[in-house]
């Protein structure tokens, strides 16, 4: 399927499943995240197990990528998104309808959000068996804005409704959402074969990391995905302790920046402009955050987050090569290790942020944090640089298929 708009790939009935299954499954995880942190903080005034309840699901998808990622590629995609749709269905229905204890409810979470991790990998490398390559990127665009809207959606009214409705009110809802995504796989998502044969387990997942690892065009790029734009997230974790009250502009800002980062790479520039810079885009991330160290003011500020945040479409680029050169047989496992990297990424430079800025202050902890990612960036931008050539060798040889 080939298109150039983001109307022409709505046309297509496969993409525009996994579009809308990939909304109604942030908005109802976004809800039901905030509603359920909400209900584990009441019940037990720990910080540490409403964070959990709150991140938690996200790191969890790291084990997902260790364990049983293979699952991406050998088993039928339908199949797969159906599941996990109905767990995360009946993980949310769980929580409404039991008077469960706070370690309980958290437990359920990271048991779904295991499921959906696998999901997550299976639903980014059907993606590029749905679209032309030329095409992928615009689709990682359009399902990366329907991502950002429907965690705005779904933050704003979980606030809200948590307000006026009971708590199991609102799981019921994120319940209802999560379920509108199974008929929306079923009838929406043909009946497409595993990309490779292969039992699904935790052998079967290491021997493909391996086989993926030796690819030295690999490498570079999956560094590339997760710790220069990780180590940007934990200077975003530090707008509260260096702008207080007026964080909120600089979130907004960040928002912005990527939508628009998200719209002009990946709508608007042709493949060979695309990859020509997002090697630049990545060192343009940190740049503008350097400037933090002269502590300017909210609105300078939020200036400088906007441009930066700009350069997160990088990650268009980037995974629009990583596609090109992974095996076909591979694709779903790598997108998904890399969507559970990066996520760890950014929690890990989270972490970091706070530590550093107990030690240094706010300002200084993101100036050093961006020196970190230009850094990184720096290191990596000649390898980068020659992955942007063409005929690259997609050696499919590595990976062999077996019954």
């Amino acid at each position: 399927m080939a298109g150039n708009t983001y109307r022409q790939l709505l046309r297509s009935r496969e993409f525009c499943a996994l579009w809308v299954g990939n909304a109604l499954g942030v908005a109802s995880t976004t809800m039901a995240g905030l509603t359920l942190a909400t209900i584990v903080y009441a019940q037990t005034g720990s910080a540490f197990l409403t964070a959990v309840a709150m991140f938690g699901p996200s790191t969890v998808q790291l084990v997902g990528a260790l364990t049983l990622m293979s699952a991406a590629d050998t088993a039928r995609p339908r199949i797969v998104l159906v599941i996990a749709a109905v767990c995360m269905a009946g993980a949310h229905a769980l929580q409404a309808a039991f008077d469960l204890d706070a370690v309980a409810r958290v437990l359920v979470l990271l048991g779904a959000s295991y499921v959906l991790s696998i999901g997550s990998g299976t639903r980014w490398g059907l993606l590029s068996q749905v679209l032309a390559r030329d095409a992928y990127a615009l689709g990682r665009s359009a399902m990366n804005l329907s991502v950002g809207v429907m965690q705005v959606v779904g933050f704003a009214a979980g606030g809200a409704l948590v307000l006026i409705l009971d708590p199991r009110a609102i799981l019921w809802i994120g319940a209802g959402l999560a379920a509108l995504a199974i008929p929306v796989a079923w009838f929406g998502i043909g009946d497409r074969p595993a990309r490779r044969s292969g039992r699904v387990g935790i052998r079967e997942t290491w021997q493909g990391h391996r086989a993926l690892w030796q690819l030295t065009s690999v490498r570079p790029l999956v560094v590339a995905l997760c710790v220069p734009n990780g180590l940007i997230a934990g200077c975003e974790a530090l707008f509260v302790p260096y702008a207080g009250s007026g964080a909120g502009p600089l979130f907004v800002a960040a928002a912005l920046g990527m939508l628009a980062g998200d719209v002009v790479v990946g709508r608007l520039l042709p493949s060979w402009a695309r990859r020509r810079v997002g090697v630049w885009l990545s060192l343009g991330l940190a740049v503008p955050f350097l400037i933090f160290v002269s502590r300017p003011g909210v609105p300078v500020a939020a200036g400088l987050v906007a441009i930066a945040s700009v350069g997160f479409a990088a990650t268009l680029a980037q995974q629009e090569l990583l596609v090109e050169l992974t095996p076909p047989a591979m694709v779903g496992q790598v997108l998904g290790a890399d969507s559970a990297l990066r996520v760890t990424a950014q929690g890990l430079a989270a972490v970091l942020a706070g530590v550093l800025a107990e030690v240094l202050g706010a300002a200084a902890a993101i100036t050093v944090l961006a020196a970190a990612s230009v850094t990184v960036s720096g290191i990596l931008f000649p390898a980068l640089r020659r992955l942007t050539r063409p005929a690259q060798d997609h050696r499919p040889d590595l990976i062999t298929s077996r019954a």
